[in-house]
């Protein structure tokens, strides 16, 4: 008799296991209204950062403008200058001249100074101190005319070389504010390429929170126990699903969807990431797959040799009126789930690894509107059957949130 009512306890334990659905990792409406107040946060915040941004950009470009005017006037009065300095070359060089024209009446006949023969070409004594005085102050005229555009030349010189110098400078200066408009575009440039993901966030946590406030779950209650709870209630083995989410919480696109590629690739800069269903359902097949044996003409023909053995998890999920599989193929390891489980969009059913036919750390994930094993087609059909995740999903170039 104590045999038999042991028994029976490990037998409601186990109808208990069974029953309440394994999540690790659930939350609440509350916590998706949170992440909307707090993703709108962060917008608002990117939105500010990028309109600070234009900003200053407006205020340098206006101090460049400024610049560029300078430099047009140090480069005009550097040419003012430069027909300065030739003017005043020949203008030295007309004086030279006129200098010799004066006693060109007196010319060097036999080698003679012209100076001294004007001189000494006096009739009497005054008129040859007449005739040196003159001579002395045409001298001293000329020396001072000389003098004069010489430093004349000289100061336009110095001068020109500072405004060369001031040209260089704000020349520098400019590039210097170009280099930091430069900067502040690349700054904005990825707040802008943030910007869909964080929509795509405040969307998903408002779509949640729309769908399990539907389905009548309570804003504290844990979204699983719910869905089970409603499941149960209902006599449905499966609630209908509205929206979809990423499976991996940050990572990027490796590859898409293509006539060669049944889904997508999706990776991490954690190479063991947590991966989750991108919507409730039901674990539909826990299995590792065998090249040669579940699909050895697809391999034969991509030119596959490896045997496959890559982990798999398939969830089975009610949308739109019918059923639909998505599958999460390479996994490390497996979650705590079990094969005919419901799960939650938080519960994590695996990590991300490099299993099977893999040549580094990945998730592949595939959706279609039938499965191969025990899914309503085989394998042919179901590859005529398999949807572009991108079609369900918003994959941006990278995220940081489901």
């Amino acid at each position: 008799m104590k045999k038999k009512w042991i028994v029976l306890g490990m037998v409601v334990l186990l109808i208990s296991y069974v029953a309440l659905p394994k999540d690790i990792k659930a939350k609440t409406i509350q916590q998706f209204e949170e992440e909307v107040e707090r993703y709108t946060k962060e917008l608002e915040e990117k939105q500010a950062n990028l309109v600070r941004n234009d900003e200053e950009i407006a205020a340098i470009t206006k101090k460049i403008q400024g610049i560029e005017a300078q430099i047009k006037e140090a480069e005009d009065e550097i040419e003012r200058l430069q027909e300065e300095i030739e003017k005043s070359e020949e203008e030295i060089k007309k004086k030279s001249e006129e200098s010799k024209s004066i006693i060109s009446y007196y010319q060097i006949a036999n080698g003679e100074n012209a100076y001294l023969e004007y001189a000494f070409g006096a009739t009497d004594i005054t008129d040859m101190i007449y005739r040196l005085s003159v001579v002395e102050q045409l001298t001293e005229y000329n020396d001072k005319i000389m003098k004069e555009l010489e430093e004349l030349i000289r100061q336009n010189q110095i001068k020109q070389a500072e405004l060369v110098k001031k040209e260089e400078e704000l020349n520098k200066l400019r590039k210097s504010l170009e280099s930091e408009i430069a900067r502040i575009e690349i700054d904005s440039a990825a707040i802008k390429e943030t910007l869909p993901s964080v929509q795509d966030q405040i969307k998903s946590a408002k779509e949640s929170v729309t769908y399990y406030k539907n389905l009548g779950c309570g804003d504290s209650e844990d979204i699983q126990q719910c869905e089970y709870r409603v499941a149960r209630e209902t006599g449905s083995s499966l609630p209908s699903v509205g929206f979809f989410q990423r499976p991996i919480s940050n990572g990027y696109v490796v590859r898409g969807k293509s006539w060669d590629h049944l889904g997508y690739d999706l990776s991490s800069s954690d190479k063991s990431i947590a991966v989750y269903p991108i919507a409730s359902g039901m674990i539909h097949k826990i299995y590792t797959d065998s090249c040669t044996t579940d699909y050895p003409n697809w391999c034969r023909r991509m030119g596959y040799s490896c045997n496959g053995n890559a982990k798999i998890v398939v969830v089975k999920h009610n949308y739109n009126g019918g059923f639909i599989y998505s599958s999460y193929v390479h996994l490390r390891s497996y979650g705590d789930i079990y094969e005919g489980m419901f799960v939650s969009q938080s519960t994590i059913i695996g990590y991300m690894g490099t299993s099977g036919c893999s040549t580094g750390p990945h998730l592949h994930l595939e959706i279609g509107t039938c499965f191969w094993k025990n899914g309503g087609c085989n394998y042919d059909t179901y590859k005529t059957r398999l949807l572009n995740p991108g079609n369900l999903i918003s994959f941006p170039g990278s995220w940081t949130n489901r």
